[in-house]
């Protein structure tokens, strides 16, 4: 896309005097999921310099492993001994069928356990960069199918996600997760498997076309030996090729990490992240090559920090620029946390209500597609996938049928009511108090400048006023209840 800032104003800190609430509520949607009145005000009075701080930290709050995922690690030896001393194939095979309920049970509680998490605004940035990582360094608890292995790698990116970038990826090599995701597992002298070395320099650390063929069978060489013993790294030297290799001109025999070392020295390096942040977080368009080389030759200056390229890329003028506004569609989570947090409410705590609809949007939690992970942007909507959004404003504004749920759900709904949480759906108690309380106008005015993003014209707000103050209204609380529904539908608010 074309822009208006020059690349020498691009990257540098926006001006003090354009710090207001408008830039403060674009940090907050673009950032994290939504720009809650509390927060815009906590932005306002700290300041976008100490603001970055606090929200862009030396490290992540940690976040509780679910109990489910205890429960697992603490089995993974007892259950391969059982696996191995099955007597029969279909002892095997009813063993493997309990492992994997057992397993997706465990992935719908993580998944329920990182929304509420995510959810709290203390969390929200910290975790879409945890999100964000997860989409470049990409696995899937589908082909892991061990969901401890998934918890630990996610705390992987959260745990050095603000920190040296080629540490980062030093550390996801060595998960679990990645070697069996990418199958290092296999991999060993004489027949080194390509895979990981492949997706390492294309889509985690260069991008396509920033290294050659040879360069990727030498670095899968270098990768050979690395394994996976009862969920923790394991090196295996005598599966490790300790021959001579040449990657990016240079001979050595060198090892994983020096693989990633030399991949940090290429100038692609100080762009490629920088790229799908912007993917990411600002734009499907992309921005000109020249802007990402500014900041890849200031990243690099660094040493490749990431918490420091965190905060000089959301304080940057060419984040708040006006190109930015308004105009990138909310990806299935943003939209449904982004409600969460619109509407003050608590992350129910059974699948039904959060994860089917996120499937049916297209964003199964821990489960992309494939390597390449979500493509996201224009690719969220289409007639099927607007439909979903739509059904699930409805549901956060329909009270939960407690005779309805099975027993589980009984269980998990008492769970979440000793944790504090019990505000899973607008209900009309909650409304009849604004009702009471605010003048149509107010109303209409609150309503539009709080949930929507796209500034809109006079007679969309006057369609809205015109609505909600229908002297021969039989319902008001329905009325109002409806106009809220319809703005959360509206193609306005699934863009940020």
């Amino acid at each position: 896309m074309k822009l208006d800032i020059p690349l020498q104003d691009a990257w540098q800190p926006l001006p003090a005097k354009d710090w207001n609430e408008d830039t403060a509520r674009h940090l907050l949607r673009r950032a994290g999921w939504a720009a809650q009145p509390a927060e815009v005000d906590r932005l306002m009075k700290d300041g976008l310099t100490a603001s970055l701080d606090r929200l862009f930290p030396a490290k992540a709050n940690p976040f509780p492993k679910p109990r489910l995922i205890i429960g697992i690690e603490n089995d993974t030896e007892a259950f391969a001994k059982k696996l191995r001393a099955a007597e029969t194939p279909e002892q095997k095979k009813i063993l493997q069928r309990e492992q994997r309920e057992r397993q997706q049970q465990a992935v719908q509680d993580l998944s329920i356990k990182w929304l509420q998490f995510a959810s709290v605004p203390e969390n929200a940035v910290a975790e879409k960069w945890v999100l964000f990582f997860s989409d470049v360094y990409v696995i899937s608890q589908e082909s892991v199918q061990n969901t401890a292995w998934v918890y630990a790698f996610q705390d992987t990116l959260r745990q050095l996600g603000f920190g040296p970038a080629p540490d980062l990826a030093k550390a996801v090599s060595r998960t679990p997760a990645m070697i069996r995701y990418l199958n290092l597992q296999e991999s060993k002298i004489g027949t080194p498997n390509e895979n990981f070395a492949r997706e390492l320099l294309e889509l985690f650390l260069l991008g396509e076309g920033n290294y050659t063929e040879q360069d990727i069978k030498e670095s899968a060489r270098a990768f050979t030996g690395y394994r996976e013993k009862l969920g923790v790294f394991h090196f295996a030297p005598a599966q490790h090729d300790n021959g001579p290799k040449t990657i990016f001109g240079q001979t050595g025999p060198f090892a994983g990490d020096d693989v990633i070392d030399l991949a940090f020295t290429r100038p692609a390096a100080g762009r490629f992240l920088p790229h799908e942040m912007v993917k990411f977080y600002l734009t499907d368009d992309g921005i000109p090559i020249e802007y990402l080389t500014a900041i890849g030759d200031w990243w690099r200056g660094t040493g490749y920090d990431l918490r420091q390229l965190a905060q000089h890329f959301f304080g940057s003028r060419i984040f708040f620029d006006p190109a930015f506004r308004g105009n990138y569609i909310k990806s299935p989570i943003q939209f449904y946390l982004g409600l969460v947090q619109d509407l003050h409410l608590n992350v129910a705590p059974f699948p039904r209500h959060a994860l089917n609809a996120l499937r049916l949007m297209g964003e199964n939690p821990f489960r992309p597609p494939n390597v390449r992970g979500w493509v996201g942007g224009r690719m969220w909507i289409n007639s099927g996938t607007l439909n979903s959004r739509r059904q699930l404003v409805e549901t956060l504004f329909t009270p939960i049928n407690e005779d309805n749920l099975n027993a589980d759900e009984q269980v998990q709904l008492v769970a979440a009511r000793s944790a504090g949480l019990s505000d899973f759906t607008v209900t009309n108690e909650r409304l009849g108090t604004i009702l009471t309380s605010m003048t149509s106008a107010q109303i209409t005015d609150l309503f539009v400048n709080y949930f929507l993003t796209v500034r809109v014209d006079a007679d969309f707000r006057a369609n809205v006023l015109a609505f909600l103050s229908d002297p021969t209204a039989k319902d008001p609380l329905a009325r109002l209840r409806s106009t809220a529904i319809t703005l959360l539908q509206s193609p306005e608010y699934q863009l940020c």
